[in-house]
């Protein structure tokens, strides 16, 4: 592109943020649509807490990384322990 082509689109991208109405989306004219016939029921802002079950506690999970972190070096620990210089 040349610098006369960027120009000429940065002036047609201002003119159409400009613009005094703008057509709504796809999208928004079909859930206008659907929602004028069938409105949506009301959301709350934030869902309420949903039930922990069946996960393991923050305590075990990291038990088990620091388990696997230890049992890394302890193995590297052995393997240059047992290399021939």
């Amino acid at each position: 592109m040349t610098g006369q082509d960027d120009q000429e689109r940065e002036f047609d991208l201002r003119w159409a943020d400009e613009a005094a109405h703008k057509e709504p989306s796809a999208r928004a004219r079909m859930l206008a649509a659907r929602w004028k016939e069938n409105p949506p029921g009301p959301v709350p802002f934030r869902a309420g807490p949903e039930p922990v079950c069946g996960r393991r506690s923050s305590w075990v999970s990291t038990a088990v990384v620091l388990g696997c972190v230890a049992a890394v070096i302890l193995l590297l620990g052995y393997i240059d322990f047992r290399a021939p210089y």
